[in-house]
């Protein structure tokens, strides 16, 4: 971890801040487009910003992918505001850097296409666990608790697209887990190919 972040590629460097700055811009702009899914609440929709943060991942390191998604939910708080008082952005990123960091650390080691794959699975996979912790414990209650909501708001909303949800835990078992894993498994394909082009000039620059 030390070599990484003290080599020529760091973080720290003024080219490398750079790409950072302009994938974290591209991730904040894909922002904008959200794809609903049919067994879910409107709430919640797919976007397919990880892809900017999981290229910046893969050719500068992991711990790039993590300012890229900082980056990209800092700027859409402050040019397009929320409507969530910070907490769906702080999900957004929560998420979206364990998803990059895990698959950028796993693929940085060895660098090949077995690797970015092996990332890209495990990336998803933990992605959707912590994912679905951090709704259950905390994410969820905190925003009804902070907007004076019921947690049987969301088991409705839920319910209503999804007749597998029933309560809480089947929202989470039914709603989130395979949110979370359809959009890993749709970003992750989209990844490898969108890398593959950008990665000449990320290295060459």
């Amino acid at each position: 971890m030390e070599n990484m972040i003290h080599s020529k590629d760091s973080i720290w460097s003024t080219k490398t801040m750079i790409k950072i700055s302009v994938l974290g811009v591209l991730a904040f702009l894909i922002m904008f487009i959200e794809i609903p899914m049919w067994f879910t609440p409107p709430f919640l929709k797919i976007d397919l910003s990880d892809i900017p943060a999981l290229v910046g991942a893969f050719a500068l390191g992991p711990i790039a992918g993590v300012a890229i998604e900082f980056l990209k939910n800092v700027l859409h708080m402050v040019l397009k505001g929320t409507s969530t008082m910070g907490v769906g952005e702080l999900a957004n990123f929560i998420i979206g850097s364990v998803f990059v960091y895990t698959a950028g650390i796993l693929y940085y080691k060895k660098r090949n296409f077995a690797a970015a794959v092996r990332g890209l699975i495990l990336g998803t996979i933990v992605m959707t666990l912590v994912a679905s912790v951090a709704n259950y414990v905390f994410l969820i209650p905190f925003y009804a608790k902070l907007f004076g909501a019921n947690l049987e708001l969301y088991v409705s909303m839920g319910s209503q697209v999804n007749s597998l949800v029933t309560d809480f835990k089947t929202f989470i078992l039914f709603g989130i887990v395979p949110f979370n894993l359809l959009k890993g498994i749709i970003v992750s394909i989209l990844t490898i190919p969108v890398y593959k082009r950008l990665s000449k000039v990320l290295h060459k620059y």
